[in-house]
Order: C-alpha cells, then structure tokens, then sequence
C-alpha cells in the first residue's frame, strides 16, 4: 500500500516550492505564493500530495481548471514506490499465483487520487520526457475492461504509445503516475 513519509508540511510545501521553481515550463503564469495558499486551505489534499511524494511521484503542478489546481506525478520513470502492481482488485484476486500485494486503482483510492486518463497521460508528455524505461498504468474505459484488459502508456522511440494488456498482469517496471485536482 501507500508508504506516508516522515515530512512535516513545512517539509512538503519546501520540496513543492522547489519543484514548482525548478519546472517553470509546466505551469507558465502561475505563482507559488496562489498555489501555497490554496494548498494550505486544503488539508486532505496535502495528505495525498504527501503520498505522491512518498511513493517516489514527484508530484508538481501542470496545469489549472476552474480555479483549482492540477498536480500530477513528474518522476522521470513511473513512481518506484508503485510499481509491480496489477490494474485493479478484481484483476488482482483472479490471479492464481504470485499476486501482487495490492493494483494501481486500489492504492490511487487509499492515497485519495486518480489515475492518469489517456489524455491527461499525453498532456504530460508535452511538458517533457516520461516512462523512457518504464510504463505506467491508465485509466480504462469500461467496455475494455469487461473484457478482461487494461490501458498503460509510455514513451519510446521518441513517441508516446498507449497500449493493452491484461489487467491481471504486472511488471516490475510498470506502475501508475497519480492525477489530484486542488
């Protein structure tokens, strides 16, 4: 499951702070002094932004909706803290051997996050270079999982490539990058 750290918020919103100023490019006219206090109003979503941070997420901002802001997982790889991990609950019980100790939707509920859509999966992809060794499990629209698959996605050969698999399965190269809306 979720690992929390040790940080203290002052110890979060510092290494935050620091992301936010290293990665200007991901979120152009944006000021931190706006997002702190935002975040500072929003106790449970520092939690979450604490487990992105634990599990090895590097979580940053990248974009904003409605007055609210988009944090997502910016680990050049996809986050090691949740790697190794089928797709979901149902997928995990229905493996008859060596099952992995929790899915990708089932620790992005106990952390209080999503899983990244296509979509949002490729507008990360855009503000940089991501999962170039890695592959990180996305959101899967219900008619293909009925049928037993799952969507992840990575980059390679200087493209993005969203691809299937069998929600069962799992690598130990293949995770989930998480999507909170402050």
């Amino acid at each position: 499951m979720a690992m929390t750290t040790k940080k203290t918020p002052d110890d979060l919103l510092q290494a935050l702070h620091a992301r936010f100023a290293k990665h200007m490019r991901r979120h152009p006219e944006m000021h931190w002094s706006d997002v702190q206090a935002h975040l500072e109003r929003h106790p449970a979503a520092l939690q979450a932004l604490r487990e992105m941070e634990g599990t090895g997420g590097e979580p940053d901002v990248i974009g904003q909706q409605g007055g609210r802001y988009w944090f997502c997982d910016c680990s050049a790889e996809s986050p090691s803290g949740r790697r190794s991990v089928c797709f979901d609950r149902e997928a995990r019980e229905s493996r008859k051997e060596h099952r992995p100790a929790s899915s990708a939707l089932e620790m992005a509920s106990a952390m209080g996050v999503s899983l990244l859509t296509e979509a949002e999966y490729r507008h990360l992809q855009t503000l940089g270079e991501f999962d170039l060794k890695t592959s990180s499990w996305i959101a899967t629209p219900d008619d293909v999982r009925a049928l037993g698959g799952a969507l992840f996605g990575d980059r390679r050969f200087g493209r993005v490539f969203v691809y299937h698999n069998g929600a069962q399965s799992y690598y130990a190269a293949r995770g989930f990058r998480a999507s909170l809306l402050v």
